[in-house]
Order: C-alpha cells, then structure tokens, then sequence
C-alpha cells in the first residue's frame, strides 16, 4: 500500500485522511468542491499542530501535509474520478449514508482504479454486499469503519461482503494497523456490524423506560454512568450522536432485518427539529447548537435503578452476534471497549451482572410487552441452562478464577481479588454458633493478610444471618456468656474493623440479632431492598451480647437504636438506608452485581491509602476530635509518601487515569 484515495473530505473523510498521512501514506482527499477540501485542510493543520505541541507527533506537521493532495472529483464527471483514481492502491470511501450514492462512487471507482486496489467504505450501518453489487470486483470491495473522531479512536470494524476475498480483508487489517489502529473483523455483513448494534439496543431500551415511565431520563442516564461507569448516559449519546443520525441507523438496520422496535420518543423529538447537540437541544439543552457541555446528572438518580433492565438487550445483541459467527466473543468486547469506550466489554458486563439475570429481566418484557426486541437468543439460554451465568458461576462467555471451600458452617469463595465469607448453615437460617463466629475471624485475619485479597465479601446466600442460634444459646450458662458468647463476636469484630482491606456486608432476606451486629462490624453495607434488619433480643428476654448497643447508635443515632433495641421491631432495607444502617438497599436482581462492581472499584484504589483511610475513619468514633485529627494527619503524611500518591497527582495533573500498582 503506497498511495490511498479518500473520498470525502467531511469530519470522517479528512480524519481518516490525517491519520493515513500521519502513518507515513501518501493520500489522495476528493470532494466536489474546493471550499471542502480547503476547509478539511485547515482542520487538518489544526490537529497536527496541537498533536505537535502536546507532543503526541513526531514530526513537524507541515511534514505530514506535504503527504496530503486533494483535488476535486465528482462521481457525475467520469473524467475527474478517472484523475483522482488512476494511481491509488487502496481506496476509503467517507460520503453520506445514502446506499444509491455510495453505489455511483464504487462504480465509477470500479471503471478507473487500478485492477489491484481495493475499494473500501466506512459506511456505519449499509451492507457492504450491497454497495460491492455496483462493482465487478466485489471480492475487492470491504468494510473499513472508522469511529468519530478517528485521529484519537482506535477501532476499525473490518467488515467481510459476501464476496469479500481473505486477501481483500487481510491487506484491510494490515493497513489498519499501519495507521495505528485495532482492526475487528466483521464475518458477517450484517446491518450495523457489531458497535452501532449494541449501541442502538442500550440507547433504545433507555429510551422505552423512559416513555413507559418506569424510570426518567436522570435516573438512566445515572445508572449508567455512576453504576456502570459507562463515558455517557444514553440520552447523552443520542444527543451526542444526533437523533437524525441515530433514527437513521437504526431505520437501516431495521429495514435490514434487525429486530428493532424504535422508541417513539427520540421520532418525536425529530419531529420538533430537537436534534441534540448540533441543534443546541434534544433530550438536554446545551450552550448553543453544535457546543456540547455534559448534562449535570445527579449521581443519586442512581439509587434504586435497575440497571440491568438498560443493557439486557445490549447483552443480548452481543450474544447473538456471537451465535451467528459475526464475531467471537473477544472481538464483540474489543469492539464495544474501544468504538463506545465502555469499562469493559458488553459480555463481560453481561458476564458481571449475571447472565441469569439478563435472561429474566428479557424474558420478563417479552411477557409484558410481546416485542420482538426481547426474543432471547439461544445461545444465551443454553448457556445459563448449563450453569455459565457468569462471574458468580466461574464461567460465562469467559472463564474467573473462582474457587470455593467449604468449612462446614462457613464456605470461603474466593473470585479473584475478593474473599467471599459465606455463612454456610441455610437449614437453620444462618443461626451463628461461637464456632462458626471463631471460624470467620480465622479466616478474615488471613485474608487480611493476603495480599492477593484486596476486599471481603460477608455473605449468606438467601438469608444473610436469623441471629445467634438459640438452641446453644440456652444451655449457655450466665456467668460464662462473656466468654462463650461475647468474645467470639469481639474476636471477629478485632479481625474485621482492624482489617487493612475494605470488608462488605452484603445483605439478603433478613439480618437479625447476631446476624446484624456482624454486618455492623463490617466497612460498608448493601442490602436488597426486600430485606429485613433488626435487634429482637428483647422479644425473647435477652438484648443483644455481640455488639449490637455499641455499633447501632454510632451508626443511627441513639434515638433510633433505642427504637430497634427496645421495641426489637424490624425495618425494612429500605428504610434502614434512610436511617444510616445500611449503605445501598438495591433492586434484588441487581444486588449481585451491586456487590462485584463495588468490589471491582475499590480494587482498583491505591491500597495503602484505604488501609489508612479506613483506620482513620474508625479512631473517629473512638477518640476526641483533637486525637482524631492528629491522628489523620499522620495517616495523611504516610499516604502521602507512596508511590501511589505520586502517580495520582501526576495523573490527575495529566488528566489521565492513575495506574496504581
């Protein structure tokens, strides 16, 4: 590859013709008019220069031009094109998204590049086996998606024809490379390839919540950018995109097959000349049209939101291109990774939330809306029928290092960076023994002392804990409860609150008595909302002996645990948050990845700082203010002294994410 045509000097076609010239190319830009083409030259320079000052260029931009001609050319004028093409090995074609006008380009190209050279379009969302028909070389005609903007974008989508020849789509990866991109072969040339596909479903299902009024757009657009750290919400991205582009694409892929059922929402904003950011409004109001400022969105709209119920079908869609041989599941990840800058692929978020879980949140709507946007794909419930739900089951569309032992009244999981407890006794619902108690310690001290373990996971599956077994309770002899009931509480409560690594209570069903004073004893608390937490022991003429007095009013205030200690009512999880009890009360099916994506984040914290930060936050509720603040100030000054620090004020100075080791 020696010499490369651009057609179309547009924001796609001149960006892919700088990054062709910045690989050391030398480029042919047409356009039908000179005003583009000096125009696409100025925003050229532009780029360079500031690629150059920061750096990011090695040589002068004016270097990099001199490898840019442009010239004008229309399809209409044979004559021009036969200029323009007569010497080029490959070609990229960037005009509009309109099937007949890319079939009069590759037509004409077909009568006047050179034999050898392959014809490529970047279209987003038309088959290429269509556009190749205008062709007679449709062995030689492929897809080369690039993503806006493609001077800092990596992904290429490398889309196969029907007729596509492996050479054709071998030199296509190859070239792609060369100008610094990842290139994602797309076997099968179906409508929207593989990003735009799972973009349209996410954007979609949000946007059918919305209009069914089961969430707003706040709390959507929150839950996907606080719960699953997604760049953008998705009304942000229709914005962001163009709602006239983005019913366009998913108009062609529907009429293309795509079992797509577009929401009336974003038509009717279409309809208003709302058209996002380019307008100056579409679901958010911006500065002026075509100056885009985030949305403020806050991150408390989160709270309670089924997240699932916005990416089921992302996930879904990501399955079936899987299923059909588009991709396998590697490239599907890569490509949502880099074309939508997700925080991890869309079978690994599938994977992470359960893929149980997504299949019943899919099937759930099929039942109550009957669209055939929730036909799940086969390949997804066969696999959740053989026990590949995920992270939780060990295996999904990928495989965890997941391990569990059991203990006999404790099971100990470990996945990955996490140390699960699991309270292991469900026939008597989790009723806690001294030994059980002595047990968990144990195994909490060396996972606080593994430095494989950056988090603790206390969990008991259906229930969490009904409170300390009664049956031993009663033959407890009074004057030995100190011993035989108190200090197997306090030696676990020693291992927990004195861990250096962050412990979760993650809390099912119900958490009472001794059940709620050992969630008490850990870091942070999530509870489904249909959970229960109390202190009953005065129901049965005790009060609570593992801590319960002690923790409860630093945590609720003292007229609230005299409530729950004297009363011994219950609460539900939900008003538990209200009070300070609990952290998170959360949706049942989301409780689980609730609780991995929390692990997941505080993994990736700079570890001697939490360590330091947890401590300093526990001295608080046993000291004076004046100890406590000196007390900081020294963690504050060994924090500061880590390599960790350094890199996280060099990156935030930066404006780059930390890579904290």
């Amino acid at each position: 590859m020696r010499k490369v045509l651009v057609v179309g000097a547009g924001v796609m076609g001149h960006g892919i013709a700088q990054v062709a010239a910045m690989s050391g190319l030398n480029v042919r830009m047409i356009d039908i008019k000179q005003e583009f083409l000096d125009r696409a030259m100025e925003r050229i320079k532009e780029s360079l220069e500031k690629l150059y000052a920061k750096g990011k260029l090695k040589e002068p931009p004016e270097e990099v031009l001199k490898r840019i001609e442009t010239m004008v050319a229309n399809p209409d004028d044979e004559s021009s094109y036969a200029e323009a093409a007569k010497d080029v090995d490959f070609v990229i074609e960037a005009v509009p998204e309109k099937l007949e006008l890319k079939r009069a380009v590759f037509s004409v190209l077909d009568k006047y590049a050179p034999p050898h050279a392959i014809l490529a379009s970047n279209t987003s969302s038309i088959p290429i086996t269509e556009i190749a028909k205008a062709t007679k070389r449709p062995d030689k005609v492929v897809g080369m998606h690039f993503f806006n903007p493609p001077v800092i974008l990596k992904l290429v989508e490398v889309v196969r024809g029907k007729e596509t020849s492996d050479e054709t789509v071998k030199i296509t990866v190859e070239l792609a490379k060369k100008m610094g991109k990842v290139p994602i072969v797309v076997n099968k040339d179906v409508p929207g390839f593989i990003v735009n596909r799972i973009m349209a479903r996410f954007l979609n299902e949000g946007c059918w919540l919305v209009e069914r009024g089961v969430y707003t757009k706040e709390q959507v657009d929150a839950a996907l950018r606080y719960k699953l750290n997604f760049p953008m919400g998705a009304f942000e991205l229709a914005d962001y995109v163009g709602l006239d582009v983005l019913v366009h694409l998913m108009e062609a892929m529907k009429e293309r097959g795509m079992n797509l059922t577009i929401c009336p929402l974003f038509k009717k904003l279409l309809e208003e000349g709302k058209l996002g950011v380019k307008s100056g409004e579409g679901f958010y109001k911006y500065p002026a049209p075509g100056k885009f400022k985030k949305p403020v969105v806050k991150a408390s709209a989160a709270e309670g939101v089924d997240y699932i119920s916005i990416v089921d079908t992302a996930v879904n869609e990501g399955a079936w291109l899987v299923e059909n041989g588009v991709a396998g599941p590697e490239e599907v990840d890569t490509a949502t990774v880099l074309g939508l800058n997700l925080p991890m692929g869309i079978l690994k978020l599938g994977d992470s939330l359960g893929l149980d879980n997504v299949l019943d949140s899919i099937n759930e709507k099929k039942e109550k809306y009957g669209l055939e946007d929730y036909r799940p794909v086969q390949l997804l419930e066969n696999m959740v029928k053989e026990g590949k739900c995920g992270v939780k089951c060990g295996k999904g569309f990928y495989e965890y290092e997941v391990s569990e032992e059991d203990l006999g009244e404790i099971k100990v999981r470990r996945e990955g960076e996490a140390l699960w407890i699991i309270l292991n006794r469900p026939k008597q619902r989790n009723a806690l023994t001294p030994e059980m108690l002595l047990k968990m310690a144990e195994v909490a001290q060396k996972a606080c002392e593994d430095e494989g373990v950056r988090a603790i996971v206390l969990y008991g599956g259906d229930v969490f804990s009904a409170g300390f077994d009664l049956t031993v309770m009663k033959d407890v002899d009074p004057t030995k409860a100190p011993e035989t009931v108190a200090r197997p509480f306090k030696k676990l409560a020693l291992a927990l609150e004195g861990c250096p690594k962050p412990v979760i209570a993650y809390i099912t069903g119900y958490a009472l008595g001794g059940g709620l004073e050992v969630a008490m004893m850990a870091d942070l608390r999530l509870a489904t909302e249909d959970s229960l937490l109390g202190q009953p022991e005065i129901n049965v003429g005790i009060m609570p002996g593992g801590g319960g007095t002690q923790r409860l009013p630093r945590l609720v205030g003292l007229g609230r645990a005299m409530q729950l200690v004297l009363l011994g009512d219950p609460i539900d999880a939900v008003e538990a948050e209200k009070w300070g009890l609990v952290n998170w009360a959360v949706p049942k099916r989301i409780a689980d990845s609730e609780v991995r994506l929390l692990v997941k984040k505080l993994s990736s914290k700079p570890k001697e700082a939490l360590a330091l930060a947890k401590k300093a936050v526990r001295v608080a509720q046993e000291v004076p203010l004046i100890d406590g603040l000196e007390m900081e100030a020294e963690a504050f000054a060994r924090a500061l002294a880590t390599e960790n620090a350094k890199e996280g004020i060099a990156a935030f100075l930066e404006k780059r994410k930390p890579n904290f080791k």
